[in-house]
């Protein structure tokens, strides 16, 4: 028979005529039949339905077994004997390999026909063997399922008690290798059945078993919370956690918590999975889990995991919030509205608790501006309800941490513990183009000078491999005397302090270069850079550009930071004039009282608003006058966006605006020997080539004795003039007339309308006396530091940069104009093309905020107060633009050449970064294979308060909270 049913399959017959004959061989099983034929049968059939050459090939193996096994069983059982089986499972048929799935397939139909035979129960030790070892090989998911139908079909071939157990933890390690290559729908829905088979299977055992439950759980457990790098678990491990008995969920998260074998980085790691489970379709009750060992990790006060996993998955969970409010709002359902409130309301707790990121949340704050926002002391009950306070010592550097370099190309810097106030300082100087270049091609080889780290940093920032360096020489070197270590500091007085000290530094290196015996006349510039590496360190010049200079003997921080501010004294009574200049390096911009009063004759249009008293701008309107949070005290996080009132062209009008000295403060005239009423004039005489503002926002109040924030919006313009007196006349100086540093500005008013008659008789009077004459000095912004905070006792720096020029923007001519801007709003792109700016790209900008390093545009800077009240422009620096006429200050010199580009990196600054990189290749190594070892990962800190910054930011030193600048400061409080 099995001779005829060969030759019929291998024929050439039509269909019609093999299906007829294979019905009589059939038909025949019914019939008697020898164990001889039977056996060859059996074999035959077996090969069709394995090696068959086409389907009814195998569907004919198929059929023909099925019939002879049904009436001659035992045979079947016979044929079907332990030795044959194990020949299938571990060498496989003919070419057929041992893994194939239709071993599995065939031995599955073969059961199937032994069903109620005693030769199943025979088999089943040797198939719990076999599946065991099938399992520990870590076979594929189309195999796994099929072991997974057989086992359901046969359960007891599953195996038992220890191996059962064994077998169990196996298969859940086995899971976790389960990869999805498909793209196709199909082969994904293909994926996603096989997967829930398997996960049937292991349903099935631990109902059966429950001894196996623990240990397969605690399997899981181990794989998710591995760190090794080399190895990232499937997500269709989530399929298990529905078939996991929720009532288990109090005990098994206790356990976890409590558990002092399990390192913090491993909690946080499976913590992480988890959350990544919930994109899985068949992820039912992963949100139940998740959020119970969120709780449990709380109630054990294991905060610093909790901070851990935040920050890792902020950065995924951001992006979905825009999405999120939309769908919620299309839904239309009761439920989802309701929980779109509480949802908006999370949202703005979010945003007030980490601040300082207007990038990310700009998006997300015009999603929900048409819902409403819960008030400041809404928000604050909310955060101190969930207050994480970590249990390390360690500082985070930032909210989100950064894996990779920034795709903007720029270095961040790391936070070392509330440095932000430093970190944002370096920042907008690396982007002082022409200041960095300078720097960069200073020649201080083994120099040891503060110039020299400055110099090392800008090096590693323009060229490290890492996201984010860590600057800790150069605060090390750098941080004032009085700076307490650990605590936020005000950024504007590091400023001043820093460019003193490279002042000073530069000034001594210079004056003992002099008094130095030099066996040969001075050189030439070029000469001076191919001497310097021979020199000692105490001889060398700090800067080879005596061309740049001038020969006027100024330093560096001079020619780039530093003006002249003429202080003029004239006498009501007798109309003497006494006059003295003081040089600067930024200019602090105090709020005048009443914003009404700020504004200059030709911006009537501006004042029509109506302005609070001065309590109400010193307070911003969101602080109570008695320093603790009262009924409606959060009126002021819920303001519209308005477009400022105030810009920074009219800070500087009443910087510079006539002050009547009078009361108290009378002036002692010489001349008539007694105190007289005076009028004090302030004018720049020398402009900076980069001019550097200061926002004077933090003031104390007498009243309260607490140190509060002006949060008023002040308008960025993009570019501004200052008007410069040119010199025409001597300028005398009496040190009897000379202004006070520290004088009370916030008394100063504008001459009061009974004044006018004196004040234009001091005009007139000035005019003949004096030849000088008004020029508008253009300047385009370079970078801003913001400060973002509700007060001064806490709060956080960033900064916005990009690289300007001396030739960026447009080039203009004398004018003897007072001062003119072009605003950022809206309506200013007419005025920013006639003064001949061409548009930026949207990459133009950069947002440093610590380690992270983002692009962003001039629009995110104009409305950053205006989306976000508590982050308000404090330090601006603006960049000269080339006056047609004027001299400009040139580029470095290098060998004799002006550089207009980057100068070459120095190859002492090369090897350094080399090295540094190479370190960072080791580092990178260690720390993976660390993660492998499970080793415990750095801890983050958290603060409460909503930033990495607890320290008053306002006036920490001697020179108060923003105090003008220079080498003689001119101090402007206010009061």
């Amino acid at each position: 028979m099995d001779k005829i049913l060969e030759a019929l399959v291998s024929s050439s017959h039509p269909l019609t005529v093999k299906r007829a004959i294979v019905k009589k061989v059939m038909e025949a099983a019914e019939k008697e039949v020898t164990e001889e034929q039977c056996q060859a049968l059996y074999h035959l059939t077996t090969r069709l339905i394995l090696q068959g050459e086409d389907a009814f090939q195998r569907q004919v193996g198929l059929q023909v077994q099925e019939a002879y096994a049904r009436y001659h069983r035992d045979e079947f059982a016979r044929f079907f004997s332990k030795e044959f089986v194990l020949g299938l499972l571990q060498q496989g048929y003919g070419s057929l390999d041992c893994r194939d799935p239709a071993i599995l397939d065939f031995l599955h139909s073969s059961l199937r026909l032994l069903i109620s035979c005693p030769a199943v129960l025979e088999l089943a030790p040797l198939l719990q063997t076999e599946v065991l070892r099938i399992i520990c090989e870590r076979p594929e998911p189309a195999t796994c399922a099929k072991l997974a139908t057989i086992l359901t079909d046969f359960p007891q071939c599953v195996p038992r008690e220890k191996a059962g157990v064994l077998f169990c933890q196996q298969l859940v390690r086995t899971f976790a290798y389960f990869n999805c290559p498909a793209t196709e729908e199909q082969e994904l829905r293909e994926y996603v059945t096989q997967v829930t088979r398997v996960s049937v299977l292991l349903q099935g055992i631990w109902k059966a078993e429950p001894a196996t439950l623990l240990p397969s759980l605690q399997e899981v457990f181990a794989i998710i919370s591995s760190t090794d790098p080399s190895f990232e678990p499937s997500i269709a491990l989530a399929s298990l956690v529905q078939h996991i008995p929720l009532q288990m969920i109090t005990v098994l998260i206790k356990s976890l918590t409590t558990d002092q074998n399990v390192k913090d980085a491993s909690m946080t790691q499976a913590l992480c999975r988890m959350i990544d489970w919930l994109s899985w379709p068949l992820a039912n009750h992963v949100d139940t889990w998740v959020i119970a060992l969120l709780k449990g990790l709380a109630a054990v006060q294991k905060f610093t995991i909790l901070i851990d996993v935040t920050l890792l998955k902020i950065e995924q969970v951001v992006p979905q919030i825009v999405p999120l409010v939309k769908s919620l709002k299309n839904d239309g359902l009761p439920n989802s509205k309701t929980f779109l409130l509480q949802f908006a309301e999370l949202v703005h707790c979010m945003m007030y608790q980490y601040s300082g990121f207007p990038d990310l949340y700009d998006s997300i704050l015009e999603s929900i501006k048409e819902l409403p926002k819960p008030n400041e002391e809404k928000i604050k009950f909310f955060l101190n309800q969930s207050a994480w306070t970590s249990q390390s010592n360690s500082f985070a550097s930032g909210l989100l941490k950064i894996t990779g370099k920034s795709e903007t190309g720029k270095t961040g810097l790391v936070n070392l513990g509330n440095t932000c106030y430093m970190n944002s300082i370096i920042q907008i100087l690396f982007m002082a183009t022409d200041f960095r270049r300078h720097v960069m091609s200073l020649h201080l080889n083994g120099s040891n000078t503060l110039m020299k780290k400055l110099q090392l940093l800008f090096a590693f920032l323009a060229h490290t491999q890492r996201a984010a360096y860590s600057p800790r020489s150069f605060l090390e070197g750098s941080r004032p005397p009085w700076f307490t270590a650990g605590s936020q500091q005000d950024c504007s007085e590091y400023l001043r302090f820093l460019l003193d000290r490279l002042h000073e530094e530069e000034k001594t290196l210079s004056a003992f270069q002099v008094t130095s015996p030099k066996p040969e006349p001075a050189t030439t510039s070029a000469e001076t850079l191919n001497n310097a590496a021979s020199q000692p360190v105490a001889d060398m010049p700090l800067h080879p550009e005596p061309v740049a200079a001038k020969g006027d003997g100024r330093t560096l921080v001079e020619r780039m930071f530093g003006g002249r501010l003429s202080t003029a004294i004239r006498c009501l009574q007798c109309h003497s004039l006494s006059e003295k200049e003081e040089p600067f390096t930024d200019l602090s911009l105090a709020f005048c009282p009443s914003m009404s009063k700020c504004h200059g004759p030709n911006d009537e249009h501006k004042s029509s608003s109506s302005v609070g008293p001065c309590q109400g701008a010193v307070n911003g309107g969101s602080e109570s006058s008695e320093g603790s949070v009262k009924e409606g005290a959060g009126t002021r996080m819920e303001r519209p966006v308005v477009e400022p009132t105030l810009s920074v062209p009219d800070l500087v009008d009443y910087f510079l605006a006539p002050e009547i000295l009078e009361n108290e403060n009378c002036y002692f005239c010489e001349r008539c020997a007694s105190l007289q009423r005076a009028e004090k004039v302030m004018q720049v005489v020398a402009a900076p080539e980069y001019l550097i503002l200061t926002l004077l926002r933090f003031s104390y109040d007498a009243t309260c004795h607490v140190r509060r924030k002006i949060l008023d919006n002040v308008g960025i313009p993009l570019h501004m003039s200052l008007p410069l007196r040119q010199h025409g006349i001597s300028v005398t100086s009496s040190s009897s007339d000379s202004p006070e540093s520290g004088e009370n500005l916030a008394k100063k008013l504008k001459p009061s309308q009974k004044e006018d008659g004196m004040t234009e008789n001091r005009t007139n009077s000035e005019s003949n006396d004096s030849d000088s004459e008004m020029l508008s000095v253009p300047y385009v912004l370079s970078s801003v530091v913001v400060h973002s905070g509700m007060s001064s006792e806490s709060g956080h720096y960033y900064s916005y940069g990009r690289n300007v020029s001396n030739t960026d923007g447009y080039v203009a001519h004398p004018s003897s104009k007072s001062l003119e801007s072009s605003s950022l709003s809206e309506s200013s792109t007419a005025s920013q093309e006639e003064m001949g700016c061409a548009d930026h790209k949207s990459t133009d900008w950069f947002l440093f905020n610590d380690s992270r390093v983002t692009f962003t545009n001039s629009e995110s800077l104009r409305n950053v107060t205006g989306r976000f009240p508590k982050d308000t422009a404090y330090v601006l620096i603006y960049r000269k633009q080339e006056v047609s006429g004027q001299p400009s200050n040139p580029g470095p010199v290098v060998n004799g050449s002006r550089l207009s580009g980057e100068p070459p990196l120095q190859k002492e600054l090369m090897d350094a970064i080399t090295k540094d990189n190479k370190l960072f290749l080791q580092e990178q190594e260690l720390n993976a294979r660390a993660r492998a070892l499970q080793a415990t990962s750095a801890s983050c800190s958290f603060r409460p308060n909503g930033s990495d910054d607890n320290e008053p930011p306002g006036s920490c030193g001697p020179s108060g909270g923003g105090g003008g600048g220079g080498f003689n400061t001119i101090s402007r409080l206010v009061f």
